[in-house]
């Protein structure tokens, strides 16, 4: 008679589930089934309105971070060289910073900064709530002309491929 096999220890489950967990955050993509984005305003942080309708027939990129988010900072300069190099064929950004966020902070940061697009104040969690619960930082919605996200990145993205998929948006009836 053989002996069972032993069983692995708590600490070795809790660390193939955290490997599983990273290497889930790692691929960071979620592929949405052509859901339709929200129909929301945002706030922009001096005070103009922008309306999901005013950006229809447009590709929009809507980024939600938090200036006390490190991954949210440290990508921060390739979504301002993503826009840079996409704003000339139609692409809008809007960066909406969480309801956590101070206003003052996020103000500062974009002008230090300098940032090129829009960025928005979501002061009582609403977008994030439309947005489907976003909670983590940086969560990025990829909306195309017709008003459907694409895509949406959980964590920093792959900034080659996020290219390509603008490419390909843009470009596209």
């Amino acid at each position: 008679m053989t002996a069972p096999a032993p069983r692995p220890s708590r600490r070795k489950f809790l660390a193939i589930g955290a490997a599983m967990v990273a290497i889930a955050a790692g691929a960071g993509v979620a592929v949405f089934g052509r859901q339709q984005a929200p129909d929301v305003t945002f706030i922009s942080i001096d005070g103009q309105k922008i309306s999901s309708q005013d950006l229809r027939g447009k590709v929009v990129m809507v980024n939600f971070w938090a200036t006390s988010c490190a991954t949210c900072v440290k990508e921060m300069p390739q979504m301002v060289e993503t826009y840079n190099k996409f704003k000339g064929q139609g692409l809008e950004f809007v960066a909406v910073a969480m309801s956590y966020d101070p206003p003052n902070y996020v103000l500062n940061y974009a002008e230090t900064r300098k940032l090129p697009f829009k960025v928005a104040l979501d002061s009582g969690g609403d977008l994030a709530k439309q947005f489907g619960d976003v909670a983590m930082t940086p969560t990025t919605f990829v909306i195309g002309k017709d008003g459907k996200i694409l895509k949406r990145y959980l964590g920093e993205p792959d900034f080659a491929s996020l290219h390509l998929l603008l490419q390909k948006s843009l470009v596209a009836g």
